[in-house]
Parts: C-alpha cells; structure tokens; sequence
C-alpha cells in the first residue's frame, strides 16, 4: 500500500551522528525535516564504531598506565574482569536499543520515519516501512544522503561461508575467541587487536603492507606496532590471505596465506576498508550508479546531479571517513540549506561558514591503542607530494618532564609540519601514552594558520606534556635558516 505523498523542506537519509547533525542544522534554520532510518537511530558509530570499541579499549589502557606508574603499579592484582568490560561495553552501546536518541530526535522537532528509504526522482523518497507498506517523501529544498559506510570484505574462495568477523563483530562480541587473526594493518586491525588481546584473545594481524597506520607518519605504525607486540600481538607484515575454510559453522578457520602456508584460529576479522552504503538506494533514478562514492563539493552538494538539491555528507562521500568529520559536514551542509532556502548569500569560500575545508587541510584523529596516535593535517610526505617547501621538527616525548611523571618508561615521539613559505603548521603528528588530549591544541593551530612566531608565545603548563610544543618550537627556531 502506497500512502499519499508527504512534503518536507529536508528529506534526511541515515539516522547516524552525520544525520543527527544534519537534520539538526537544518530543523535550526526553520526548515521542516524527516529522517530517515532503517536501523538504529544513533548509527554505526553509537553500535557498532566509537562507542563500543572505545568502551573495550579504555580498561585495558588504565590498567596498563597504573601499571606503569609507581605506587599504583603495586596495588594492582589480577588481570583484567573481561566480564565488567564487555558489560561496560553494553552500556556504552545502549544495549543496542535505540530509544534514547530517538526521543532526542523527536524533542528536537525532527520527524523520524523508520524503514528502507530509496531515492525516487527529483527531490523524491520513497520508504518501505516495516511491516509493510511505502511512504512518499518529496523535499522542497534538499535531500541529504547519510547513509555512512559498511565494512569491505574481498571476495577470497571460502570467507562468506566462514563467517568473518567485521568492525560489527568485532566491536559486539560476546566472549573473547581463544585465537584471533585480525586482517589488516589500519586504524579498526590495530584498535581491535589491541582490545581482544588485552580481553584474552591470542592475537595473529595479517598486515600486507610493510607496517601498520599507512596514513599516518610512518612513526605513528612503527610505535604502535611494538606497543601491540610488547602486549602480545603477533605481527606479520608482507602477508595476503588467498583462501579461507570453515568446514563446521561453530569449529575453527583454517587460512591459506599466498606463500603457501597455513593458520588455524577460532575468529578471524577482516577489517581491510570500507565501502559506500549505496547501493540500494535509488541512485538510478537520478543519474548516478548505484553502489559509488558520491562526490561533492564543499557545501557537501552532490556534482553529479543537476539543481544541486541532492547533498551527501559523512563517509558516503569519501572525503574523510571519521565521525567526527561527518558531523562537521553535516553543520556545515545543514546551515547551506538553510542559507540558499532563506536567499541568503552562502561563504564558500575557504574556511568559510559554508566550506568544509577542514576536510582537506585539518582532518585530526586519535588512534586509541597504548601507546595512542593522534594526528592532523598533513603528513610530511603528502605535503611533499603537494610541492610545499617544508621543515619536519622530531622530538622525543620521553624528555619532557610531564611525561616521565606520566608513566615510567614512557615511549613517544612527535613531529610538526611546518610551511615555510607560509610559516605555519601543515600537520602535526604524536606518538604516545595519552596523547589523544593533545590532538586538539594541534588542531586549533592548523585550522588557525597560526604564525610560528605567535606560538612561540602560547606558553604550555609545567610539568605537562604540553611542553613538548615547546620544545618542538625550540627545535625549529634553532635550525631556522639551516
């Protein structure tokens, strides 16, 4: 049964952070908005990402700082409650019930409609609802796709039969496998090795590249590989998996490697990228080919489709698959609608009110393994590759007095990209125990553009890690020149 056609200033597609926020935005500029969900509301961050695998990395990471402070390091006993973690896990992930963010969305006067929502023309959405039954969305002004991403797993002889774990697995498991094999060497591979090791699991990464985090500084992989190591992760790099079998359902997988050689686990996850979450969703029916990444501009308007109501923020458009990121596009797309709706003039310009250039120039991350990496902006490599004439400054995090009082034994290392053309930061990169904290300090100075000058006057806390800044700043002015 088809109902009669319902009519909103916004049509949202995906009820994750990024369609939280867009709705959000738009409702803020008076539109009126209906957002679409066939899942939870709340998304894949709330489930199946951030939440939990943050809820499962931050027990095993205080235990070992209390451990490696003196004092404390003496009045832990006994391993970790693996039962109190994955419990505290549930939590975080509301019990993968959704009824807290969907009051939310109603007290912010977003219409939710629940189902499978598939473009249908022009401005036009329909969704099959549950239980049967179709509704018809059109939008006055725009449609926004925010549907995110999902797991890509390669087509190798036996896997779907196997079962593999992906991020969701992973990130919702009940019980720790006895042998774990992570295939992988990014951000999901290091962050769940790191968990499930610590959680009782004898853990195998099959790396193909030659290291971990190979967008990140090339330090960031080699620190985070040993702290994986030191903790009890196996490491092998140079590895390509070439068949997998799983003769029993409930037995183990047995993993041919392409030199020919063999291992045996109880789980394996295959955290090997992402891929767009579009390939049902009536993309046809406006031009453009079901299952793609769609490309934007930097308001998050769709290029390909004519008119430019049809927007795509978050992963589905590819420009930095982070939430956080997917949030900031969302801010932004949500106030451009609201601004060309109401005839007002709309800032692209960059790092203008309606540009996500921090997509392009300041993208910050944290890695939450121990040690952490934390990252934004630039790599010096990439800078190189975009013909920018820079200076790298390296400084060993353990000299700085607040990290020794941080943690005995403290391992660390960061690096500022600076622009000498323009004298400011491109990127900045560290490396060690709590280091996500700093990240935002970085960022605010990327974004900023500060001058190297002007942070020469940003004084850091004492005794804080923070002083590495200064010392970083030290190091460049005195190899000013050279």
């Amino acid at each position: 049964m088809t109902t009669e056609t319902e009519e909103y200033d916004v049509v949202v597609l995906g009820a994750g952070p990024t369609g939280e926020n867009f709705a959000d935005y738009a409702r803020s500029a008076g539109l009126t908005v209906a957002l679409v969900e066939s899942e939870l509301v709340g998304g894949e961050c709330s489930y199946w990402a951030c939440m939990p695998s943050k809820a499962l990395l931050r027990p095993p990471t205080a235990l070992a700082e209390a451990r490696r402070s003196p004092g404390a390091r003496q009045a832990v006993k006994g391993p970790l409650d693996v039962a109190a973690v994955l419990a505290h896990r549930d939590e975080y992930a509301s019990y993968w019930k959704d009824d807290g963010q969907a009051a939310w969305v109603a007290k912010a006067g977003i219409d939710l409609v629940r189902g499978h929502g598939r473009l249908a023309g022009e401005r036009r959405v329909t969704v099959d609802v549950p239980g049967g039954g179709r509704r018809t969305l059109t939008a006055r002004h725009a449609v926004g796709v925010c549907t995110g991403s999902r797991a890509a797993v390669p087509d190798l002889p036996g896997l779907a039969e196997a079962k593999p774990w992906t991020s969701r697995e992973a990130t919702s498991a009940r019980q720790a496998p006895g042998r774990l094999a992570v295939v992988g060497g990014g951000v999901v591979a290091a962050e769940m090795a790191a968990a499930w090791q610590a959680l009782g699991s004898r853990v195998t990464m099959l790396v193909r590249g030659s290291g971990l985090l190979p967008r990140m500084e090339s330090f960031a992989g080699e620190l985070v590989a040993e702290g994986l190591t030191d903790a009890g992760v196996e490491i092998r790099t140079g590895v390509q998996v070439s068949e997998v079998r799983r003769a029993d359902p409930s037995g183990p997988v047995t993993m041919t490697l392409a030199d020919g050689g063999e291992l045996v686990v109880d789980e394996v996850l295959f955290a090997t990228g992402r891929a767009p979450r579009t390939e049902d969703l009536g993309l046809e029916t406006v031009g453009l080919t079901p299952g793609q990444w769609l490309t934007v501009d930097d308001t998050c308007r769709v290029t390909d489709v004519p008119d430019g109501w049809l927007y795509a923020a978050g992963d589905v458009n590819h420009r930095a698959l982070l939430t956080h990121q997917g949030k900031y596009q969302a801010r932004i797309a949500g106030a451009a609608i609201g601004a060309r709706a109401g005839g007002q003039p709309v800032d692209t310009a960059r790092w203008g009110s309606h540009a996500a250039t921090a997509d392009i120039d300041a993208v910050p991350q944290v890695v939450f393994t121990d040690p952490e990496a934390a990252s934004v902006g630039w790599t010096a490599e990439q800078a190189e590759r975009a013909g920018r004439r820079i200076r790298t400054v390296d400084y060993d995090m353990s000299r700085v007095a607040g990290a020794g009082l941080y943690a005995d034994g403290y391992r660390g290392r960061a690096r500022m990209v600076v622009d000498l053309d323009r004298d400011h930061l491109l990127g900045v990169t560290f490396v060690g125990y709590g280091v996500g904290e700093l990240l935002h300090s970085a960022t605010v100075a990327v974004v900023g553009e500060v001058p190297m000058d002007r942070l020469w006057h940003a004084v850091p806390s004492y005794p804080t890690i923070s002083e590495v800044w200064l010392r970083l700043l030290e190091k460049y002015r005195s190899t000013a020149g050279t």
